[in-house]
């Protein structure tokens, strides 16, 4: 069983960056695609960003093109998504998850083995 972590959340004004993390710990997350999704209160959890296993390929939503930027860390059981130019609609709680193909991802409904507990973003106007 994998177990993910985000951290990184927090209170930031419009314009702010802010820069998420999520540790994998259970197994071995070196062969696994990782993942963001956000959700807010009342609202369906919405795909934000996928990576897969060796980095190599990255897919955004929309609407964090260009500002925001996933990557893995050097043991590939950590990913990072750096938040730029943060609008109050990224506001939401945002969620790691792993699979073992990037397509159960990026699939909708996702198809994901793990998810994080979440972490809070909130951007102010």
């Amino acid at each position: 069983q994998v177990q993910l972590v985000e951290s990184g959340g927090g209170l930031v004004q419009a314009g702010g960056s802010l820069r998420l993390s999520c540790a994998a710990s259970g197994r071995t997350l070196i062969t696994y695609a990782m993942g963001w999704f956000r959700q807010d209160p009342g609202k369906e959890r919405e795909f934000v960003s996928a990576i897969n296993w060796s980095g190599g390929s990255t897919h955004y939503a929309d609407s964090v093109k260009g500002r925001f930027t996933i990557s893995r860390g050097n043991a590939k059981n950590t990913v990072y998504l750096q938040m730029n130019n943060l609008k109050p609609e990224d506001t939401a709680v945002y969620y790691c998850a792993a699979a073992q193909q990037i397509q159960s991802i990026l699939t909708m409904p996702p198809v994901v083995g793990s998810w994080g507990q979440g972490t809070q973003v909130t951007v102010s106007s």
